[in-house]
């Protein structure tokens, strides 16, 4: 986040599968069953990498219990995917197993939020010893682990930024950096864009700026939206304005690292400061790519802002800080930090616990010791050029963007109208790529972009599989389409 009469975007980037023997079902069973698939009449089968590790027996509720347990007492919301739900038992690394002992090669680590490999033997080790030496204090009481994990987060961050809020989630690091912008300002309005994502508590509601997440009551007041840079959808720019080893299939006048369409995009951010926000504001909320891009994912640097050549005043963090153990962070300056302190007795119960830092910690180790964030640039740009060949080889695919291992591919009707594909082709391929044992994301105004950010420990031969994956579930939609 960084304050719009100080800082803008400086040109365009990115927008935004045991030991028994598992049952054959409609989902691909120990990377060797592929019936299901087969029946179906496709010519190639990936062969799914090995995995050296074993599951434990399922032994819990049946399927059909969980179902009526979560129909009677939990959120009545359809976010699950798919028509039969999985049931996950079990994680290693790059790896899922469901309740059955079918293995997944999870290719959207929880949200993009799994970021060293599920229960990584490291991250594992410090959340068991300190569950076995002290679990929560609140903030009244001082413990090591709180300083040691601030101590190294703020080295990896750039001056000023190195005063640390602990808290516990993204949406509630989200409503702290609206407060503390406020706080600082004086001021209400904040700008964030068109087609954000950060959260459904109630300021990030209002930062949010996606139809299926807006209500028809008052919430997030005093938030405006801007239109995002968008060189596929948006009215700008094309094949040379992306920070990615991957451009847009459309042409534009830009020279190649020179980008020309990011001031007509200026103008627009212009045109809202003086249309639909008070004359001072509080912030402008922007994300580097709009989705989860830090923790050295994006592979050429840590942080997604470093990517934009920006300094933001306050710089809010989650998902892969924790590797799925909720944590979450803001990070300010000095000087933003004190104008909080003196409006607001600020608390958090549960934030910077002795658990959540000793788990951080070995996070931010593992990444270090085992070359993760090199490694993101290494595969993802690899995968991210295979996945280009997909759009060149079919009219559904429009674009494929991203940078490290951050990767959309977004689906339309056709490569000339732009038009997204149906929400239902989509999930017949979302479908058939978690039947070859690939499980992928979504995303999008329409649900048409599949979401690509597995662990970043993946190699290239999964990678590999991914590709031959996501290929063959798209000549079986094409077969589905001929008929």
């Amino acid at each position: 986040m960084t304050r719009a009469w100080r800082h803008l975007l400086k040109a365009l980037h990115l927008k935004t599968l045991s030991r028994w023997t598992p049952k054959t079902c409609s989902s691909l069973s120990a990377g060797a069953f592929w019936t299901s698939v087969t029946r179906r009449g496709l010519h190639t089968k990936p062969s799914m990498p090995p995995c050296d590790f074993t599951p434990e027996r399922y032994q819990s509720l049946a399927y059909s219990r969980v179902l009526e347990i979560h129909k009677q007492h939990l959120s009545p919301v359809l976010t699950a995917y798919f028509p039969e739900p999985l049931l996950l038992h079990q994680g290693h690394m790059e790896w899922l197993f469901d309740h059955e002992g079918n293995r997944y090669l999870d290719f959207f680590s929880g949200i993009v939020t799994v970021s060293v490999g599920h229960c990584h033997p490291k991250v594992n080790a410090a959340a068991q010893r300190q569950l076995g030496r002290l679990w929560h204090t609140s903030s009244v009481f001082f413990h090591p682990l709180i300083h040691e994990y601030a101590e190294k987060l703020s080295a990896l961050l750039p001056e000023p930024l190195k005063v640390i809020f602990l808290v516990n989630s993204g949406s509630e690091a989200n409503d702290l950096a609206v407060l503390m912008a406020r706080a600082h300002s004086n001021s209400t309005d904040i700008i964030s864009f068109r087609g954000a994502y950060h959260g459904c508590s109630p300021y990030a509601l209002g930062l949010t700026n996606v139809g299926i997440y807006k209500m028809d009551l008052p919430h997030g007041m005093g938030c405006q939206p801007t239109m995002c840079p968008d060189v596929f959808r948006g009215p700008w720019g094309g094949s040379h304005c992306r920070d990615s080893p991957v451009q847009t299939i459309r042409k534009c006048s830009c020279a190649p690292d020179c980008c020309q369409a990011k001031d007509q995009y200026i103008e627009q951010f212009k045109d809202t400061l003086s249309t639909s926000v008070a004359k001072s504001i509080a912030g402008f909320f922007a994300e580097p790519i709009q989705v989860q891009t830090g923790f050295g994912r994006l592979g050429s640097h840590f942080w997604g802002f470093q990517t934009h050549d920006v300094l933001p005043d306050i710089v809010t963090m989650a998902k892969g800080i924790g590797n799925g153990f909720p944590m979450a962070a803001v990070v300010t300056t000095p000087e933003i930090a004190k104008s909080l302190a003196k409006r607001l007795l600020h608390f958090n119960t549960f934030g910077g616990n002795p658990v959540a830092c000793a788990i951080g910690s070995a996070v931010l180790e593992v990444i270090k010791e085992e070359n993760l964030q090199e490694n993101s640039q290494e595969v993802g740009t690899y995968m991210l050029l295979k996945l280009a060949k997909l759009r060149d080889e079919f009219e559904i695919v429009g674009d494929v963007r991203g940078k490290g291992l951050m990767i959309g591919i977004e689906m339309v009707k056709d490569k000339v109208s732009h038009q997204p594909l149906p929400r239902e082709e989509v999930n017949q391929i979302h479908h058939d790529c978690k039947c070859m044992g690939l499980l992928i994301g979504r995303g999008g105004l329409f649900s048409q972009t599949f979401r690509i950010a597995p662990s970043m420990c993946i190699t290239k031969p999964e990678a590999d599989f991914a590709v031959e994956v996501f290929r063959s579930a798209l000549i079986q939609h094409m077969k589905r389409r001929a008929k």
